[in-house]
């Protein structure tokens, strides 16, 4: 398996991540380990010593940062595993990389969707008040929404596999 090839590998799964993700709402065990095994074994073939440690730092670097936002609440455990996963293909820069993009892409697909949902002028007023107050009191005060106020629900898989695709095609570094 080439290096070209492996992106292909790499767009069919992100692919079907997104698909279980908008349709179920999680990111299947087997497909993430599955992008691990297959990623790993190419780079440990193509490249020895050298490619086990790229695949595996980049995987514990897209797991690390996906992390926090997973203990936040603000995704799922599929999302995290879904970032290693890529990040066992595109080694550490590389998913920093994707992360970056998958961040902007996550953003624009979050303010759709309140505009979809109706909700992104209470969201926004909710959030511009929490941060001027913060600014005037130097604490942070939560500011729940209204309670007829349904949480749009964000498929973050559908955001990871766009923002990865952008940074393969158009890499910062």
């Amino acid at each position: 398996m080439e290096r070209s090839e492996l992106f292909a590998f790499l767009a069919i799964a992100l692919g079907i991540a997104a698909f279980f993700d908008l349709r179920s709402r999680r990111i299947p065990n087997w497909l993430n380990l599955s992008i691990i095994v297959a990623s790993v074994t190419f780079y440990i073939v193509t490249r020895g010593f050298e490619g086990l440690l790229f695949s595996v730092e980049g995987m514990f670097v897209g797991l690390g940062i996906m992390l926090v936002p997973y203990l936040m609440g603000g995704m799922g455990a599929g999302d995290a595993k879904l970032m290693a996963a890529v990040g066992s293909i595109l080694g550490p820069k590389g998913v920093i990389v994707a992360i970056l993009y998958t961040v902007i892409i996550g953003g624009i697909y979050a303010i759709i969707l309140l505009l979809w949902h109706g909700q992104f002028k209470e969201t926004f007023v909710r959030y511009k008040t929490t941060l001027f107050s913060f600014f005037y009191t130097k604490k942070l005060v939560y500011i729940a929404p209204s309670a007829d106020a349904g949480k749009p629900l964000l498929c973050y898989g559908l955001a990871i596999a766009l923002g990865t695709l952008i940074s393969v095609c158009f890499p910062l570094i």
